[in-house]
């Protein structure tokens, strides 16, 4: 697969205080990587340093294989980008909104206009006044915008912010589809784990404006052996006597984070005290779980 965006040790300085430090990552055609970190991590300067709107103290970004700060051009000319709110004329309907971005580019004609329109699912209200919008259609008729011209890098910095959940998963179903569809490298800067657990494939961590994990999401979830295992049995509270790590759940459920090779063991001891077990379950571990193990509990705010 392509590299689309590629960051070598960038650093950002204000003054004599360090923003950023060696930030390093990679984001190839279709992927959709989650750039994760607490407010105030460095995640909103890394997007402006890759899209040229501060100025890099040292380090470089290439995009399609062009050096930002030496060909900016043709390096951002395939990158659509949502920094902050997307801006767009309120008293105008959002077909209108459409045709002025539109008329920035050469080769956006009313036909890639109204591919895009369904592609956000906006067809039933495009003739709307933008102010009569929910937070939601506004956000996709933002990502209408930055796709126009069909841009191999897409970048949205905090694009769920204060979307109710079924925008949210709106949301997710179209990322998904211009990565897939598409063939889009998506990056999507949130402090919201949980999230971006179900729709990315890749995951970088930043914190103190440092990267402390970069990775394959399957792969951070995977590197420890050891799964939540969920009980259901007749007493859970005499369970919870019998075994030491047990955490009760409800009056017939408990779990335990073990092995999967621990299992029978545990059996073994309920039988022994004539707990009747139902079921046993394995919860798949999250990409919270996964990232506080990483961390040793730092939580994401």
């Amino acid at each position: 697969m392509e590299t689309v965006l590629k960051c070598e040790n960038l650093s950002k300085k204000f003054g004599k205080r360090l923003i950023l430090k060696d930030v390093s990552l990679e984001l190839k055609k279709g992927d959709i990587l989650g750039f994760i970190g607490p407010n105030g991590a460095g995640k909103t300067t890394t997007i402006k340093l890759i899209l040229g709107l501060q100025g890099i103290t040292s380090g470089t970004v290439y995009i399609n294989g062009y050096d930002v700060q030496k060909n900016f051009t043709k390096a951002i000319e395939k990158v659509g980008a949502i920094v902050e709110n997307p801006d767009m004329y309120m008293y105008l309907t959002g077909y209108e909104n459409l045709k002025l971005v539109a008329n920035l580019y050469k080769n956006v004609d009313k036909k890639r206009i109204d591919e895009v329109v369904k592609l956000v699912k906006l067809e039933n209200r495009i003739n709307d006044k933008v102010s009569k919008y929910s937070l939601g259609m506004r956000q996709r008729l933002g990502i209408a915008q930055a796709i126009l011209h069909k841009p191999s890098l897409l970048i949205l910095d905090e694009p769920t912010n204060g979307l109710d959940p079924e925008g949210i998963k709106e949301m997710r179903e179209l990322l998904v589809e211009l990565a897939q569809k598409e063939g889009m490298a998506i990056l999507i800067s949130s402090h919201n784990l949980a999230e971006l657990d179900s729709f990315c494939n890749k995951i970088c961590i930043i914190k103190n404006g440092q990267i402390i994990e970069t990775s394959e999401i399957s792969e951070m979830k995977n590197a420890s052996h050891k799964n939540i295992h969920i009980f259901e049995v007749d007493n859970s509270e005499k369970a919870g006597k019998v075994i030491e790590e047990a955490v009760i759940i409800s009056k017939t459920e408990f779990k335990v984070e073990t092995e999967k090779e621990n299992v029978p063991e545990i059996v073994n001891k309920l039988v022994k005290n004539a707990i009747k077990i139902y079921e046993i379950k394995e919860e798949q571990k999250s990409l919270e779980d996964a990232f506080l193990e990483k961390t040793g509990g730092n939580v994401i705010d």
